[in-house]
């Protein structure tokens, strides 16, 4: 199996796409990840590729990890591809049974005319196909020549969306995502370590936000829920990581700056930037309550699914499947802040009762069963190609 990365940047996608290949390996399939981009410079964060929690974590579990050692700069998968980065790419896909395409970015690669023909799964794993500038049209384009077999789709909302826009409802598979529970289980001891090292006392309420700094996430509704619920909460604090989430990004302080006006103690006080982090488990074990504020775009948050499972009360717009994620677990809101800050106050004062049902929603959220199911559709996929009568490879 070859997997094809955009780039490898922070987002819940690609540690997604990352463990289920971790998955699929300890299981005993072959896995390639190929990767468009070397760096990526995005979220006013620089970002390379070997840097990368899920790029360490792949070489180190011995899975072969190439790239096209592109830089990205904010422009998009480019039109062209030179002479050697075809070659590169049709010399890791002719190697491969079946491609696997994290998100459909990579099929303005994966479409060039004279590479290897295999079947190509596309995961996705948004539920805004009109929102991904060309990346439908070579979506259709690779399904319309019989190259893309399969799509999966992490999210209910993600095959509505995706069949609204004209893919065949046949190709849309659903698998849920899922989390290694072992790592991310409800800890007292990582709770009072992360706290003691953040120097939050013990018993203050703590609400955690994990996002990228993108239009999608509606950073400055967080920002306006979180004045809210600080000025009525005296002990509360707001934690923010993911790539972004630094002082050392102007768009994020004038966010802040613009929320707090008149009031910039309160976020002195409350608001902690932690940039990203590679010890996630624990920040989500130290709260009381996971955020998210999207207003568009997701489909299944892994922010919401960590935390629950580390035991922090889901607190989320109502996007993409979130509503079903946290139903009987945690609380949707309304866009508002004065909402949101409220709900964060409930599920403080809930979590305690919540915590049965927590416990109780582990199975379905298990990285086990995702592995398991994607084992199942690929081994289906490959047994087809081979089926097939074999095409000539063009190059």
């Amino acid at each position: 199996m070859l997997s094809v990365y955009e780039g490898f940047f922070s987002g819940g996608a690609r540690i997604v796409h990352s463990d289920i290949v971790l998955g699929l390996t300890e299981g005993g399939q072959h896995h390639r990840v190929l990767s468009l981009y070397g760096e990526v410079h995005r979220e006013a964060t620089r970002q390379r590729m070997t840097d990368d929690t899920c790029y360490r974590a792949l070489t180190a579990a011995g899975v072969g990890v190439t790239s096209l050692d592109r830089t990205y700069r904010g422009t998009g998968v480019p039109d062209g591809f030179t002479g050697p980065e075809l070659a590169e790419t049709a010399r890791v896909t002719a190697g491969a049974d079946v491609i696997l395409s994290l998100k459909e970015q990579p099929l303005a690669l994966l479409n060039q005319a004279g590479l290897p023909r295999r079947p190509v799964v596309v995961c996705l794993h948004r539920s805004d196909p009109e929102n991904q500038g060309p990346a439908l049209d070579e979506l259709k384009a690779a399904i319309a020549d019989g190259t893309v077999v399969a799509c999966v789709c992490c999210a209910e909302s993600t095959r509505d969306a995706y069949r609204a826009a004209g893919i065949p409802a046949d190709l849309l598979h659903v698998i849920p995502n899922g989390v290694d529970l072992a790592r991310f289980r409800p800890d007292a001891s990582r709770r009072r370590t992360l706290r003691a090292e953040l120097g939050i006392d013990p018993a203050a309420p703590v609400v955690v936000f994990a996002a990228r700094y993108d239009g999608m996430k509606n950073v400055p509704l967080l920002l306006a829920a979180a004045r809210a619920w600080l000025a009525r909460v005296p002990d509360g604090q707001v934690l923010l990581c993911g790539a972004g989430m630094t002082a050392a990004n102007p768009g994020l302080t004038a966010d802040i700056a613009t929320a707090f006006a008149g009031a910039a103690g309160l976020a002195d006080r409350g608001l902690r930037l932690l940039g990203v982090r590679r010890d996630m488990e624990s920040l989500y074990a130290a709260s009381d309550v996971v955020a998210l504020t999207s207003a568009w775009g997701e489909a299944a948050p892994l922010c919401l699914i960590e935390g629950m499972m580390c035991g922090a009360v889901p607190v989320a717009t109502d996007v993409g499947d979130s509503a079903a994620i946290v139903a009987g677990l945690g609380l949707v809101t309304d866009p508002d802040p004065e909402v949101i800050a409220a709900a964060w106050s409930r599920a403080v004062a809930s979590r305690a009762d919540l915590a049965p049902a927590l416990a109780a929603s582990r199975e379905r959220f298990s990285r086990t069963r995702m592995i398991a199911s994607y084992a199942t559709l690929l081994d289906r996929m490959a047994a087809g190609a081979t089926a097939r009568p074999a095409l000539p490879d063009p190059l």
